[in-house]
């Protein structure tokens, strides 16, 4: 691979790693249950992200079904989570 195409692999690597530690913060501290839900969502599609990136890396064509399989079950868990909170404000206010 070119020079520039490592380069921005490691640069990837950086950020999401970063992004990787902010959000597990956010899950930590989050005042609400919204906010941890969308940190855990968060931390689903970042790892995602990784995923993509050592495909790039290795060149193992095979981990995107992998990626694509954690989408859909963080997608669906994200709506399972929505559907708790909002039946939890029901049962609360109500």
């Amino acid at each position: 691979m070119d020079n520039w195409v490592q380069m921005s692999i490691q640069f990837a690597y950086v950020g999401l790693l970063v992004s990787l530690v902010l959000a597990f913060v956010r899950l930590a501290k989050g005042p609400t249950l919204a906010d941890r839900v969308i940190a855990l969502d968060l931390i689903a599609f970042i790892t995602i992200g990784f995923i993509a990136i050592v495909t790039l890396d290795t060149q193992q064509k095979s981990l995107l079904d992998i990626a694509i399989t954690l989408g859909l079950v963080a997608f669906l868990g994200t709506i399972a989570f929505a559907r708790l909170i909002v039946k939890d404000k029901k049962v609360g206010g109500a």
